[in-house]
């Protein structure tokens, strides 16, 4: 037996119990005669004592960190306690002990506050997952599984697996494709979700189906990005948006409770797509503070809200009277912002990240006075006028961008969360959910002049737009009047959960009937022999009695570093990818031989960049 218990379960209720532990030397410290050693696995940490009968035999073996080490000895109790650890009242007062593996000295120290840089961890990997910090994420990630599973099992959703091997149905994100060698020339394709493998389950007749699966998508990578990643995907048939909105509700409340112990009792609101990019440039605002965009002037139309331009407008200022829009914060308590600090966020919107030319500021002083960078066009009372539309109190900073439509609201969204975190009011141990419902179903192309899918080409219009969406014609005639086309109203069935400002789920009701779908087709500009090439399979299945059905995905890696309070979701998968899209551990991808090659049918363009 290599051990009767691990390195993180012993403690005074076990003082002179003979035990046996294995694990990984931490540390080795001599002092005089006696050597102290912290062996380290998955659980814990435990002092060893070795005293003077064995320190020969120490300096023989010459112990070094990261050996496996098998010992034998007494629990007893410390001297010098540490409050830190879960063993730290004890310690093993050895009386024999085994190597069982050497180690060369690794290429950074396996503690919290390593000396490695991240390409050199990810490198090794294998000896990251070691740290402490790194296991604590795993563990968590563990928790996040365990309790989405215990939930889903106790609601009747059955755990169903899907292919990985599948057809190649381009639509949005590039696919990873599979050379077949059993059907030269052919491919499979790695799928990017379940989604019409889940929809045809539900027409199976299983009604609530959910996988904890890998998903693949060839597309550019960010910190958030990985071409490999994992959803918590789920289906249910007849049901409504509000079924699947109260049944996934539940679900994080269960998380959050299970992982957390965060009773999570606050109503979670339910906020409309237009409100969201009107109130928060972005379609997933975080709500944990307010600072809410005021549009002065807008070619953005609100619920028959008239734009403010009689704010800004006529003063002589071309900045304001020539753009599409002017959109403004109020940052509270910022009014007292040095100029060195107005300049810095000056330089901040001017980054290419941003990309906007100027920032306007007001500041309206404690005393109720107000002092502005455009002082010469705006008098004292104007001033007051565009604080009072921007909700301003004494001693707040308002901050102006001013351009085209689209690309100003983005950097004043951006702007909004940069203050919002440099003031504090992003705090990683607060938590705030969101509804955002009623997308458009269609976004505009205006490289292609048709319409995409905004979700994906199986979500269902409103209800009350299918009418509009079967009855026009989906051609666009004229690329410069596609907002007046009737497409441009209907609004999807689809909802977004939203954590701290990052979507954790997305999904929608789907469609069922075949007309529809095939209606949906046309309109992203399918032929119909290229529908059935690509989509028989459902279109077919829908003929056979299809139920109503939505469903939800969650992007469980996002899910893991929110709750883990960290940035990028890399830290909570076992083994990443960087930024590239590499393993650095197992450098792939990778070249494979000739043989390999003639046997898939394959032949390699030795002039591409890519393989030089």
């Amino acid at each position: 037996m290599y051990r009767t218990h691990t390195c993180g379960e012993l403690s005074l209720a076990n003082i002179n119990k003979q035990v046996t532990l294995a694990g990984w030397i931490q540390t080795v410290r001599k002092f005089g005669s006696i050597t102290f050693v912290d062996l380290r696995d998955r659980y814990g940490i435990t002092q060893l004592l070795f005293g003077e009968e064995l320190n020969k035999q120490l300096d023989e073996t010459a112990l070094g960190r990261e050996f496996v080490l098998q010992v034998k000895g007494i629990v007893s109790e410390r001297t010098n306690k540490n409050p830190n650890l879960s063993t730290g009242d004890i310690e093993i007062k050895v009386s024999s002990f085994s190597v069982l593996n050497k180690s060369v000295t690794p290429p950074f120290t396996i503690q919290d506050d390593t000396d490695g840089g991240d390409d050199l961890r990810m490198k090794f990997r294998y000896l990251d997952l070691r740290r402490n910090a790194v296991k604590k994420n795993m563990e968590l990630r563990y928790a996040v599984n365990r309790a989405a599973r215990n939930y889903l099992h106790e609601n009747n959703f059955m755990d169903i697996e899907t292919p990985f091997l599948i057809k190649s149905t381009p639509e949005g994100a590039r696919d990873f494709v599979v050379p077949s060698r059993m059907n030269s020339g052919q491919f499979y394709a790695l799928p990017q979700s379940p989604q019409t493998f889940k929809q045809l389950l539900m027409v199976s007749g299983y009604d609530r189906y959910y996988q904890v699966v890998k998903c693949f998508r060839d597309e550019d990578l960010r910190a958030d990005r990985q071409p490999e990643f994992t959803q918590i995907d789920c289906e249910m048939s007849f049901v409504e948006q509000e079924d699947i909105l109260k049944m996934f509700e539940g679900m994080i409340r269960h998380i959050f409770l299970s992982v957390k112990n965060i009773n999570y009792t606050d109503k979670i609101d339910v906020m409309t797509w237009e409100d969201a990019m009107w109130n928060y440039g972005n379609d997933k605002p975080d709500i944990r503070f307010g600072m809410k965009i005021a549009n002065l002037k807008t070619a953005f139309k609100k619920d028959g809200i008239q734009a403010r331009g009689e704010l800004i407008n006529d003063a002589g200022f071309a900045v304001f009277d020539n753009a599409e829009t002017v959109v403004a914060i109020a940052v509270p308590g910022a009014a007292a912002y040095s100029r060195k600090q107005l300049d810095e966020l000056t330089d901040w919107v001017k980054r290419p990240q941003i990309g906007m030319q100027g920032l306007v500021n007001i500041r309206y002083n404690i005393d109720g006075t107000y002092k502005s960078s455009v002082d010469k066009f705006y008098n004292e009372e104007k001033l007051k006028q565009i604080a009072a539309f921007c909700h301003a109190n004494p001693g707040d900073l308002i901050l102006i961008l001013a351009g085209k439509e689209e690309k100003t609201r983005k950097a004043m969204s951006e702007l909004r969360l940069e203050l919002g975190e440099k003031l504090g009011f992003r705090k990683n141990n607060e938590f705030k959910l969101l509804w955002v419902v009623d997308f458009p179903l269609f976004e505009y192309s205006e490289e292609d002049n048709r319409w995409v899918a905004r979700h994906h080409p199986f979500t269902s219009p409103k209800p009350a737009h299918i009418e509009v969406m079967i009855n026009n014609d989906p051609v666009i005639h004229n690329a410069a009047e596609y907002l007046k086309h009737p497409y441009a109203d209907i609004k999807a069935n689809a909802y977004d959960m939203v954590l701290n400002g990052n979507e954790i789920g997305g999904g929608s009701i789907r469609i069922f009937q075949r007309d529809l779908q095939e209606k949906m087709f046309t309109a992203l500009g399918m032929s119909q022999e290229e529908a059935l090439h690509k989509f028989g399979f459902l279109l077919g299945a829908f003929e056979y009695g299809a139920p109503p059905h939505g469903g939800i995905a969650f992007g469980f890696d996002r899910l893991c570093a929110i709750l883990g309070g960290s940035e990028s979701i890399r830290d909570f998968i076992a083994f990443p990818k960087n930024n590239s899209g590499r393993d650095v551990m197992l450098d792939a991808p990778s070249t494979i031989d000739d043989k390999q090659l003639k046997e898939l049918s394959i032949s390699i363009d030795k002039k591409s960049p890519a393989t030089n």
